[in-house]
């Protein structure tokens, strides 16, 4: 398991933004909850306002359930070009299928994706990527933010 705190979280978010600024993204899509952070950040470094999200389940801590299951319903107004943005493409299967939902339903948009890491067992990579992982990444908002029951 690898720690990634605040401090390489921002070094590299930085960096992300400075990956997709040029593509010009009007709307962000956070995959909610390992993205949320994430789209946030970004869409203050590229000063975007149309922040939506949606909602998946797949992992329970750290174990994969056998089914995901997503929870949304965007309403992109006139954007044409939208990031997906997400912390990690693990096993791929959630951002594939979000993907694959948002290509299905909004054919008109065109819909790239970003994350922090990317593992190379996932069997969707993103556009835009920056680490990569071979281990379990415990993000600092996983970690550092947890009340001690001893408190």
């Amino acid at each position: 398991m690898k720690y990634y705190s605040y401090e390489n979280f921002k070094n590299d978010t930085n960096s992300l933004i400075e990956k997709v600024r040029s593509s010009d993204f009007e709307g962000i899509v956070a995959i909610a909850r390992g993205g949320l952070t994430l789209s946030h950040v970004m869409a203050e470094g590229l000063d975007i306002r149309q922040v939506q999200s949606i909602r998946t389940e797949l992992y329970d801590k750290t174990d994969k359930r056998d089914k995901i299951t997503l929870f949304a319903e965007c309403d992109f107004k006139s954007a044409k070009k939208v990031l997906v943005v997400d912390d990690i493409a693990d096993s791929g299967d959630t951002i594939k299928t979000v993907m694959k939902y948002l290509q299905n339903n909004f054919k008109d948009i065109e819909f790239s994706c970003a994350t922090l890491f990317y593992k190379k067992t996932s069997i969707y990579e993103p556009d835009f990527w920056i680490n990569e992982a071979e281990e379990w990444i415990e993000f600092f908002w996983e970690k550092d933010f947890i009340r001690s029951c001893n408190a």
